[in-house]
């Protein structure tokens, strides 16, 4: 897959705020970058927010590997977080930019608004890697079973 897939979906808990997401899958590596936009913010940049790189352990599967190569304090931890799980269930190195804000949300961002959001940017994630997971659960051997 060399095409970048683009999309975007409503942030959890907020009436007019996107998440939109571009991810490209590469034979090597998965690269995936998130950032929130309003209606009224369509026409600013967005900060650059955090840039993580997370690969998975071959001698922990358990505990994927990551570190920030940018760090930005209100994105890190999210960041942080996203690449360190789709590394452990895809089993590839991946790199997750973030610069998602919660501010527009009803409460401007609190524990559960963040945890809504985390969980729908993995599930969107997670389904458009599917075909990714595929390949990391068939037999690396080449020899078919019927």
């Amino acid at each position: 897959m060399d095409a970048p897939i683009q999309l975007s979906f409503p942030l959890p808990r907020s009436l007019d705020t996107r998440i939109y997401l571009h991810l490209t899958v590469k034979a090597k590596a998965i690269v995936l970058f998130l950032t929130t936009a309003s209606l009224e913010d369509a026409a600013s940049p967005t900060p650059l927010g955090s840039f993580v790189y997370a690969l998975p352990d071959k001698y922990n599967p358990s505990q994927p590997l990551a570190t920030a190569l940018c760090t930005v304090e209100p994105t890190i931890e999210f960041t942080t977080r996203l690449a360190k799980l789709l590394a452990k269930k895809t089993q590839r190195p991946i790199y997750v930019g973030n610069s998602i804000s919660l501010a527009s949300t009803g409460l401007g961002g609190t524990v559960d608004e963040e945890m809504d959001a985390y969980k729908k940017v993995v599930e969107v994630t997670l389904a458009q890697l599917q075909t990714v997971l595929e390949a990391v659960r068939a037999p690396s051997d080449g020899v078919r079973s019927e």
